[in-house]
């Protein structure tokens, strides 16, 4: 399988050593086969599992309507782990029976803003926690994009996370909604389709969190400290403050052991701490554990 393929058929170079390679772009029924494999940071492996899941709004038939109406949506799909995009392709990807044209797979920031420039998708489905800055910089260098009254480019935050500050930060960043890897297939389907036209998108419990937010002037403040962090450096420092060992972080988050230790230096460097005991202090502080 090749790296990052548009319209061009331009090959980005690999960045990160978690995964450095994007799959192959889909562009019709049928792109991809086969169904992604389950891990301990991945509370879905097959997207459509039919039980676990989480309902988004209310049940709609917007994807059997666009199908049988011939409505097509553009899609890209970013996200570091390789087997899960293959799910998502293999669930969504089938263009004649959903609508949904995958056109593009990425697997960190850079190859995401070069994909999803190349093929100006209708919706990019965004994984917060990426190598090279995370879905927050995703959303920064594609702005513009964002920003194009003729053909916007929209975000639809698709990620195992369901913490406060990763929903606030993507929703901050423009995306127009944030579901959870529990979403079924029909469900992700018709969430990419609302959020196409217009509508922003959320996993019921994940409202609130934007609500909260933005529902007053009293917005909760924004910690710089926290904000110096990149989203894998958070991902490290919440696994150390719960007392996890560096090989056990290494194993849940799939990259290796010498490169969580480079984590860890460079959140003790940002956060001007000394060890993992002031870290962990630190992070309990500002109920991050």
């Amino acid at each position: 399988m090749s790296d990052v393929n548009g319209p061009t058929g331009q090959t980005p170079a690999s960045h990160g050593p978690e995964d450095a390679a994007a799959g192959t772009a889909g562009t019709g029924a049928g792109a991809a086969t086969g169904s992604a494999t389950g891990s301990a940071t991945e509370s879905v492996a097959d997207v459509g599992a039919p039980t676990g899941s989480t309902a988004v709004g209310p049940q709609t038939t917007a994807a059997a309507t666009a199908a049988e109406g011939g409505r097509r949506v553009r899609v890209v799909l970013v996200d570091d782990h390789r087997m899960f995009r293959t799910g998502v392709q293999a669930e969504i990807g089938e263009t004649e029976r959903t609508g949904v044209e995958v056109v593009g797979e990425a697997a960190d920031v850079d190859q995401a803003v070069t994909v999803i420039t190349a093929t100006r998708p209708e919706v990019v489905l965004l994984d917060v926690h990426l190598p090279g800055g995370g879905g927050v910089e995703v959303l920064r260098r594609c702005a513009p994009l964002m920003a194009d009254a003729r053909q916007p480019v929209r975000f639809l935050a698709l990620s195992v996370s369901d913490a406060a500050e990763d929903v606030i930060g993507v929703i901050r960043g423009g995306a127009r909604g944030y579901v959870t890897k529990t979403i079924t297939g029909t469900d992700l389907v018709n969430s990419v389709f609302r959020v196409q036209e217009g509508d922003a998108v959320f996993s019921p419990r994940l409202a609130g969190f934007v609500l909260d937010a933005f529902a007053s002037t009293d917005a909760p403040p924004v910690d710089e400290d926290l904000d110096r962090l990149t989203q894998r450096e958070r991902e490290v420092l919440r696994l150390i403050a719960r007392g996890y060992a560096y090989k056990e972080i290494a194993k849940q988050l799939f990259i290796s052991v010498k490169t969580v230790e480079s984590h860890v230096s460079a959140v003790l460097r940002k956060l001007q701490l000394s060890n993992r005991h002031e870290l962990t202090r630190w992070a309990t502080a500002r109920r991050l554990v």
